[in-house]
């Protein structure tokens, strides 16, 4: 067998981070990590090959080369999947598709050949079963949760490295908490499922193996779903294997807040190598949080949260929602205030939506108030319910929250804020190499002498340098994520209503 595997592209969101990805000559953030391992699943004599639509364009003979057109996708990567699977239509292949896209709308997809949905450790192999006898079916699916003590290593040499800023790693699946609004408990259950020290070091070792030095990303949705275990084995385990190999990466993750209340784990992180985290916080409105059930933020002081995560030494990215029912009009002078106060830097805001299976999809449909589905992204202005706030006001109030705190004024004031504070523990802050000198060098000539913002550039460029010399390549980073958010807000947000 000859099977291509198709990583479809996303748009240009926040998160995409294209504007600040070209300043380090990269094409994408990460490398598809599920297709990756789903490579490592299918027999290891079939031919493979990877394209990743984020890295380059696929071409017809890559289609026609191909058995199967494997394909799998995130909900915001419906339209780049619709085309892919257009085309291999056209070219008469037959496709394999699955991921969270195709899981949660398998009905939009029913011209697929075969769906193979839910976790590949579970439907892969009778499919793959099937295949060898003929009989492969249209649709494979189960309820089972899958033990990923079994889930091999990604299959690495199918990307290129030079293409991505930052590697990628799954520990665990699974979140213990139950968010109205999050399909992660839909997709993966309550109860997290982990991976091994062993395997957790093994990924380590492919890595480096590999040549890879730098950012790695742990992809789990609350990374301390266990944290017993992540106490007990894995972190000492990293920790480890990061001073026996001289601390060849930095990692970074996503928890939740009460994170913050363990100090011991916090330590272990910090000293495992983790530098930042991101934390779904979602509201500063006690009322809001009451609502949508986030259980790890309520009752508790989100400011001192933060700021103790940040005090030991690791930068919090924070995710915020507004469109609560709840929520009252103060809500977005609010979030601009928190943002700015607690020096989040990265402060990722989208408006409420409902993705299909959730609690909230539930309970709007039963209220009659869904009017379409959920796009996944997060600056198309799309809001798929029917909201209790004026429209209106709703999406005027967003795009203020979003061009103040990503204003050249507020945002350099908050990098500030943050930086005056942060003392980062970790045996090696930064490894600067030759990608990080070129983007230094493309931030001086284009923040620094074309880009409106420059006066905010270098006073932050001295005052780092001189102040903070230490953090100054994060200077030079944050300048540089400042500018692919304020591109995206005005290519993106305010061009839509």
């Amino acid at each position: 067998m000859k099977i291509l595997f198709v990583y479809p592209r996303y748009p240009d969101t926040f998160w995409s981070f294209r504007h600040a990805l070209k300043f380090i000559s990269k094409k994408a953030a990460f490398p598809p990590l599920g297709l990756l391992t789903v490579a490592a699943m299918v027999p290891e004599k079939w031919e493979k090959k990877l394209v990743d639509l984020n890295v380059r364009s696929l071409v017809d003979d890559d289609i026609r080369w191909a058995d199967y057109v494997f394909i799998s996708a995130m909900t915001v990567q419906r339209e780049s999947a619709r085309a892919v699977v257009d085309r291999c239509k056209q070219l008469d292949k037959k496709i394999v598709a699955g991921g969270p896209l195709f899981t949660a709308y398998s009905d939009e997809f029913d011209d697929i050949d075969h769906l193979v949905l839910d976790e590949a450790e579970i439907t892969l192999q009778p499919f793959l079963g099937d295949i060898a006898n003929g009989s492969a079916r249209h649709v494979y699916r189960s309820t089972e949760r899958a033990d990923i003590t079994g889930t091999p290593s990604p299959k690495w040499e199918l990307i290129d490295f030079k293409q991505y800023a930052s590697m990628n790693l799954q520990y665990s699946r699974g979140c213990p908490y139950d968010c109205e609004f999050c399909d992660i408990t839909v997709l993966y259950g309550r109860v997290p499922r982990t991976k091994t020290k062993e395997q957790v070091i093994a990924e380590l070792d492919s890595l480096l193996s590999h040549g890879w030095k730098g950012s790695v990303f742990f992809v789990d949705d609350n990374f301390i779903g266990n944290k017993n275990k992540l106490k007990k084995e894995i972190l000492p385990a990293i920790v480890g294997w990061m001073e026996e190999h001289r601390h060849p990466f930095y990692f970074n993750t996503e928890v939740s807040l009460n994170s913050a209340d363990d100090e011991e784990l916090m330590s272990l992180m910090v000293k495992a190598g983790f530098n930042a985290v991101f934390v779904g916080i979602e509201s500063p409105n006690e009322e809001s949080l009451q609502e949508c059930k986030k259980i790890p933020n309520k009752g508790r002081d989100l400011a001192a949260s933060v700021r103790k995560i940040q005090e030991f030494g690791m930068q919090v990215q924070g995710g915020f929602i507004v469109g609560f029912d709840v929520d009252p009009l103060s809500i977005f002078d609010r979030l601009v205030s928190f943002i700015q106060e607690t020096g989040i830097v990265t402060a990722m805001v989208g408006l409420l939506n409902a993705p299909r299976g959730t609690k909230l999809y539930k309970r709007l449909s039963a209220e009659g108030r869904l009017v379409h589905a959920f796009s996944g992204n997060n600056t198309d202005l799309s809001i798929n319910f029917v909201p209790k706030m004026n429209r209106d006001v709703l999406i005027d109030g967003y795009k203020n929250i979003v061009g103040k705190i990503y204003s050249p004024n507020e945002y350099y004031k908050r990098v500030k804020n943050f930086m005056m504070n942060f003392n980062p523990q970790q045996a090696k802050v930064f490894r600067v190499n030759f990608d990080d000198i070129k983007a230094l060098l493309k931030s001086v000539l284009f923040l620094g002498v074309i880009a409106k913002e420059r006066v905010y550039y270098w006073r932050l460029f001295f005052w780092s340098l001189f102040t903070r010399p230490k953090l100054f390549p994060l200077a030079i980073t944050f300048a540089i994520y400042g500018f692919h958010f304020r591109k995206i807000f005005e290519e993106q947000v305010m061009a839509l209503r």
